[in-house]
Parts: C-alpha cells; structure tokens; sequence
C-alpha cells in the first residue's frame, strides 16, 4: 500500500494552474491511497524578479508583479479552499483528505504564519526554503545558471539550516533538495558528497526539534541523504509529490518506499501517519 501523498496543490495554490483538488482525489483513489494532504502555498516573501524573468512569465503570473519589480504571491483564500475540502470529503468518503499548508520561508515571516494558522483547521504543515536573500530576496528557480552552483547550493542549505533550527511552527521540512530541481546536466553536475558537511547540519538541527523530514518525488532524492537523516537521529519521514496537477500525485512513490525501507524507516501505525526509523538497524 502506498503511503499518504503528503505535498499536494491544488486550484488554490497560485502556481498550479492546471491544479484540481476534485480530479486529485480521483486520482488518490485510483492509485489504491487511502489518504491526501493538500498543502496549498502560503508565501509572504515578495521576491525580487529581474526584467528579463518577468518577460517570460505567462500572463496570469506576469500581473502579479508589482511597479517595484517584485513578485506578488496572492494570499491563500482560506475560507474558500476550506470549503472545497469540505466538499470533496463528503464525495470521496474513503479517502483521507488532510488540510494543509506550504510555508515558504515561515521564520521570516512570524506574525503572519501565526495569523494564517490560526484561521482554520491545519493538519499538515510544511516548511520550505524557495528564496534566498541576495540584494533582496530572489527566487532560488532563476539563480540557476547566474549564480556559482557550489555557491547557490550552500546558501541554501545555509538558508535550510536556520529554518530548522527556527521556533516556525512547521512539522515537516519539504523538499531539502529544491534546486537540484533546475540543476544543470553536464560538467559540474550535482555530487551529494560535495555538500554532506553541510546537509548533515541540517539534519541534526531538523531532528533535535523533532520535525520530520520530507522525500519530495519531483526529482529523486539522493539516497545519502535518507541515511544520513537515519544517522542523525531523524525520527520520521513523509513523502510528498510536490504535485501541481493531478496526474502527478504518488509520482514514483514505489521507488521512494523502497528507498525508505533500505534505509531503516517502516510505516507508521495508521496510513496517514509518517514512516518511523527501526530502533536498530544498521
């Protein structure tokens, strides 16, 4: 059995346009899951978008840029994503549907994470790195290719590192391998071993504060990474999709379990639960 998508989006994420949560729970239950978490984006971070970014943009994103050439994220309309949630629990009574949130760099923004919680019913809540703060904030997707790669991926990790050692009220670090997302083919091309000091950083801060840690299938995840979070006490994982449209949802969920298991970690008690470590394994 597969476990639960825990990293979904939706028509209520401002960069799934081709989203649905309706045709998403159609698809959980095809693939045979028993639960879903839809984590919609919540990003406060108005990030800087060079000239040149902008023009490329579609039309719908390219107006949510502002007159001083930063980018807009639109607020989640919580109320009504909600009551989407609400409709397709009662359609799709087998399935789980988990409420949920993605928080791009939360410990930057406490007051206004802390009044988004506070508006509804939260079951599963991300914490994630998009941005890096360069001359103002930039989005890590268009610093590939005009920053050093060593050096993008050690701001990072450097960026990663503070969010997990943050009092942000997140249970689960998303995606600790974001910008491998856009990383170039070809010479220089990624070698975990490069960053391990620096991976290992954040998996020790990440397990002394008992979040859990995230496989995301948009790209595979090393597997040094999952032993090194084993080897660093990390006491749970979850498994995202990182999906924007329903097709996506569980993508390559078979590898990513097996993965976990070679490593130490086994199913929770419930399917919706996070994959615990074996006490004792290696």
């Amino acid at each position: 059995m597969l476990p639960t998508d825990g990293h979904v989006h939706t028509e209520w994420s401002w960069d799934a346009v081709a989203g649905s949560m309706e045709r998403s729970c159609s698809r959980a239950v095809e693939l045979g899951l028993t639960s879903i978490a839809f984590t919609e984006h919540a990003d406060h971070t108005r990030w800087v978008i060079e000239p040149e970014v902008a023009a490329g943009l579609n039309p719908v994103h390219a107006a949510m840029v502002g007159p001083d050439g930063r980018f807009n994220p639109p607020p989640l309309a919580v109320e009504d994503y909600l009551a989407c949630l609400d409709r397709c629990r009662a359609r799709f009574g087998g399935l789980r549907i988990l409420a949920g949130l993605e928080m791009g760099e939360p410990h930057w923004h406490t007051r206004q994470v802390e009044a988004l919680i506070g508006a509804g019913d939260f079951d599963r809540l991300l914490g994630s790195v998009h941005t890096l703060e360069l001359d103002g904030p930039r989005m890590i997707d268009h610093l590939i290719g005009r920053l050093d790669q060593a050096d993008l991926m050690r701001g990072y990790l450097a960026e990663a590192l503070r969010l997990a050692a943050s009092t942000a009220p997140f249970g689960v670090l998303a995606h600790i391998d974001y910008p491998l997302r856009k990383w170039p083919a070809g010479p220089g091309r990624f070698a975990v071993a490069d960053y391990e000091d620096e991976y290992r950083a954040v998996l020790r801060a990440l397990a002394a504060s008992g979040r859990a840690l995230e496989i995301n299938t948009m790209v595979p995840l090393p597997s040094a990474i999952v032993r090194w979070w084993y080897e660093a006490g990390g006491d749970a994982l979850t498994f995202g999709s990182d999906a924007h449209e329903p097709s996506a949802v569980a993508r390559d969920f078979a590898h990513a379990t097996a993965m976990a298991e070679a490593t130490g970690f086994h199913p929770g008690q419930r399917p919706h639960d996070p994959w615990r470590r074996h006490t004792s394994w290696f």
